[in-house]
This record gives C-alpha cells, structure tokens and sequence, in this order.
C-alpha cells in the first residue's frame, strides 16, 4: 500500500454545512483535514471534533520581504504555534506575502529585488527557529500569479523551493501545490522529483478548474505512481472545489491517488 496519507482541505468542501460540521464530514469519510485562517473559528469546538488535523494557516498577517511586514508575520506566527497545540496540527502554511479575502496580496510585487530574496530568507530562516523550538513545521507554498495570486512574491515553484533549500531546515519545507505549478510551470512529475527531498506537503485540484482529480488536464495517477516509486510518506491535501457532489468529489480524489494495480486498500467511501 502506497505510505503516503490523503487530506481534504474544510475551507473548500461540504460548503453547505457549519464550519464544524465539515471537518467532522471529511474526517468521517477517513481523510485528514486542513484548514486556513483559525481567528475566524471556534478553535476549542474544532479540537473537540477529534479529527487530525494535517495543516493550517501559519501566520495571520505579514510578508516575507520587508522588515516591518516580516515582525508583523513572525509576531503573528507566535500565535498560530499555540492553536497549533491546541489543534495538534503538525504543519503551518505560510506564503509570499499576505492574502486577502480573495488571495490577493496585502503587498504586490511585480519585481523582487535582490534585497527582497536576502529578507525573505532571514525571515524564514527566523521562521524555522521559531518551528524548532515549538515542535512544528512551517511550510513554504507555491502559488500561481496567472489566476488566482498576481503579484504575489516568490510565487513559483522554483521560488518557493530555492527560498527552502536556501534555509536548509527541517522545521522549514515545501508545500508543493501541483494546482499553481500547473498553471505557472508544469512539467509537474520532474518537479516532484526535483523537489520532493524538502517537501513537507503536496497540495492539489486539478486545472483548469480547480476542482478534484478527474475534472481537468492533470494526470493525477501517474503523479501518484511517480510518488509510490520515490517513497513519498507524507501528506497529499485536496485543495480543490468539488465540482459537484463533495462526498463524489473525495472519492475521485481517493481514487486518483490509489495504490498500484497489484496492491489492496480499503476505504470508509467503498461499499
């Protein structure tokens, strides 16, 4: 059986249900659950759920790149560290620079000096330390500025890995989203090889869409076989829209990301 684990993200599934109701959904169906912004939640009733909880927004405000927004992030990363704890979430997720409400960026930088990469790097090195020392991993993603993130810093692939590997931390990896390297990069099964020694997580949906495994032009199985064959054991997190049925939706996911022809497992979504 293929090692590595499926996550589904609350903030994108079952959007007809409360909040908490989601994660004991997809939780059920025996996936683990990711979130985002935990200020805008009830932290103590998600921790009650008794799901696992595989990732979550790592910091509330912030950017990597100038030395104000970066106090601003490492500050406000402190406090994401402790519903941490309380979630025994494993993984905070941070970006280029902040989001707003519609993933835009608090900071857009259509070109990034010099300057701006050495910042980066301080403050995600500082971003490590602060990991290290409570335990967790910080997560660097990946995003796409063609869609859905223009003007987002240290946005790509290559960006988001060379900042990592720059840092050269255990307590700092790379959420690979293979959704945004679509869109910005392809060639996604020579990225996951290049990158995989420092990932931490793998994030997808498929494109165009942005909807699970099955609906757009990814060929998701031969990135799952290309993940069985390197040893892959960690976390891959559907953060897709379904495009129809959620509970359908989880199952394609499922499905896409099975153990080769030859192996056997079972799943809460099979009769």
């Amino acid at each position: 059986m293929s090692g590595f684990r499926l996550a589904a993200s609350a903030e994108m599934l079952f959007l007809d249900l409360p909040f908490e109701e989601r994660v004991r959904r997809i939780a059920d169906l025996g996936f683990e659950v990711e979130i985002w912004d935990w200020t805008a939640k009830d932290v103590a009733a998600l921790a009650g759920t008794g799901a696992t909880f595989s990732s979550m927004t790592g910091y509330v405000r912030g950017t990597l790149a100038d030395p104000d927004g970066a106090e601003e992030l490492l500050r406000t990363a402190e406090e994401s560290l402790r519903v941490a704890d309380e979630l025994d979430c494993p993984r905070l997720n941070v970006h280029g620079t902040g989001l707003d409400d519609r993933g835009l960026p608090v900071a857009a930088s259509q070109v990034v000096t010099p300057q701006m990469w050495l910042t980066a790097a301080r403050t995600l090195t500082r971003l490590a330390e602060l990991g290290e020392r409570a335990g967790r991993v910080f997560t660097l993603e990946n995003l796409n500025t063609t869609v859905d993130h223009p003007g987002v810093p240290f946005a790509g692939a290559a960006d988001a890995l060379a900042l990592v590997e720059a840092v050269d931390s255990p307590h700092l990896r790379l959420n690979l989203d293979l959704y945004h390297a679509q869109i910005g990069e392809g060639n996604l099964v020579q990225l996951v090889e290049r990158a995989l020694p420092v990932v931490g997580e793998i994030q997808v949906a498929d494109v165009p869409g942005r909807c699970e495994p099955g609906t757009g032009e990814i060929h998701y199985p031969a990135i799952a076989a290309t993940l069985d064959r390197l040893g892959y054991a960690g976390v891959v997190g559907l953060e897709g829209w379904a495009s129809g049925d959620p509970t359908r939706a989880l199952e394609r996911f499922r499905t896409a990301f099975a153990p080769p022809a030859g192996t056997s497992s079972t799943s809460p979504l099979e009769g």
